[in-house]
């Protein structure tokens, strides 16, 4: 059957722009339900999901029984006058007109996900399909905004993005957590865990830069905060200090927020995201910042009082629950800083007013979600740089370039990363980092 209209082609994400309209749409079957002489479809196009009301006496009866014996998921166009309904989640329904059917999903091979209760192993054993569903999408084209208001602050901000090699020599901070490689002539290469260190020297050469892609991490964790494949965005700028870096995260975090609100309401309805506690981040006020030995006694004071199960060493990193706890306590996220430099990275520019601890920030997420930036000021200092290179038992031999930015014009600079898929879990409220990717590499998995 072939459609007779010459309706224009629309989305479902655009029917505001159509109602009283009849176009048509390009999509898929997403569920069905019959009533007697009536057919609701649900269609999904990749932009959203409608409803359609197909009553029998008002079509021609082809379309009625090509509807009825569809299947799900089958690829349809289906052409339907738009039409306001408050009651409908969408705020439209379809009066359906025509269909025409591209590819029947055969009844003897039903489409493997059900609308119905999973198990998390067979949805991403079936990822390439979950995907798919609606909640899924919504995900995704959540993601997809984080990703572009991630870059769109830097590029408004006078940043030039300057890419990092993926393949290195050497670690940021040694290799134990990197995916080792063969590399030419016996050489060994690693899958970069952080365009850090290559940044810092496109800093020094153009001020204010960012690097934008995959990261890859061997840490055998099978926690819900992490992949072994993941997206970072990481800023660096010369002439930086802490504070500032704190006020760039804060800016940068906000302009996310603000922006996945502005095109995801309902999006984040579909998945379920209380919209509110996202209102509450981009309120005015600022963000609290907390240094890490205020940040010690919260967590003495929360053991005391029997609201947390372990206490929390001083000196010691905060683990995955002091995290949560932490950041549960504030409805915006909360900038920790001045760590002790024992357990920090050999980079970090000491506190001149405290040489034990390093001029750093961990951003911890609201509504328990943890880390989601990390983030420093730089040694610029050659020889205090090169003594902590070699108090780390790292080869000094591979970080002599980098130890050359600290000899040719060195300044004091500062830089973070974010990881993406935190901050979409986040911003989501999701419970796990695997539904932040269209394909979540993890300890366990690597199919498909």
């Amino acid at each position: 059957m072939s459609i007779t209209t010459s309706a224009p082609i629309a989305t479902i994400a655009s029917l505001s722009a159509h109602e009283g309209q009849t176009v048509t749409l390009r999509g898929w079957l997403y569920n069905l339900r019959a009533s007697g002489k009536l057919l609701f479809p649900i269609f999904r196009d990749g932009t959203g999901t409608i409803q359609g009301i197909v009553p029998k006496a008002a079509v021609p009866e082809a379309v009625f029984e090509t509807l009825k014996n569809l299947t799900l998921e089958s690829s349809l166009t289906v052409t339907g006058k738009v039409r306001a309904d408050s009651r409908a989640p969408s705020g439209f329904e379809l009066d359906v007109e025509d269909v025409q059917v591209i590819q029947k999903v055969p009844v003897e091979t039903p489409f493997p996900i059900q609308l119905k209760e999973a198990g998390v192993d067979f949805l991403m054993e079936h990822r390439h399909l979950w995907v798919r569903t609606p909640r899924q999408s919504a995900i995704l084209r959540v993601r997809a905004t984080i990703m572009r208001a991630a870059a769109e602050y830097f590029d408004t901000n006078g940043f030039i993005r300057t890419d990092p090699p993926i393949l290195t020599p050497n670690a940021c901070e040694g290799t134990s957590e990197l995916f080792e490689m063969d590399y030419f002539d016996d050489d060994k290469a690693y899958l970069t865990q952080s365009g850090q260190l290559y940044i810092e020297a496109t800093a020094l050469a153009l001020g204010k830069v960012y690097s934008f892609g995959p990261t890859f991490r061997a840490e055998k964790s099978k926690t819900r905060r992490h992949l072994t494949e993941f997206w970072m965005i990481e800023p660096e700028v010369a002439f930086l200090e802490l504070d500032g870096l704190l006020n760039l995260a804060e800016g940068f975090i906000t302009h996310i927020v603000t922006t996945v609100l502005a095109h995801h309401r309902a999006d984040l309805k579909v998945i379920g995201k209380d919209v509110e506690k996202l209102e509450a981040v981009i309120t005015p006020g600022g963000f609290p910042r907390v240094s890490y030995d205020e940040a010690h006694a919260m967590l003495e004071t929360a053991f005391a009082e029997g609201k947390i199960e372990a206490p929390h060493t001083y000196g010691h990193d905060f683990g995955s629950p002091d995290e949560t706890y932490i950041s549960s306590q504030f409805d915006k996220p909360v900038m920790i800083h001045r760590y002790p430099a024992a357990f920090k990275a050999f980079y970090m520019q000491p506190d001149p007013l405290d040489p034990t601890k390093a001029l750093c920030v961990d951003v911890l997420a609201p509504e328990g979600y943890g880390e989601i930036i990390g983030g420093s000021q730089r040694i610029h200092d050659y020889n205090l740089l090169k003594s902590r290179i070699e108090q780390h038992d790292l080869p000094l031999a591979a970080f002599q370039w980098y130890l050359d930015l600290r000899k040719y014009g060195s300044v004091p600079h500062s830089g973070f990363g974010m990881g993406i898929e935190r901050a979409v879990a986040w911003i989501c409220g999701l419970d796990h980092v695997r539904e932040t990717i269209p394909f979540a590499r993890t300890l366990n998995r690597i199919y498909p």
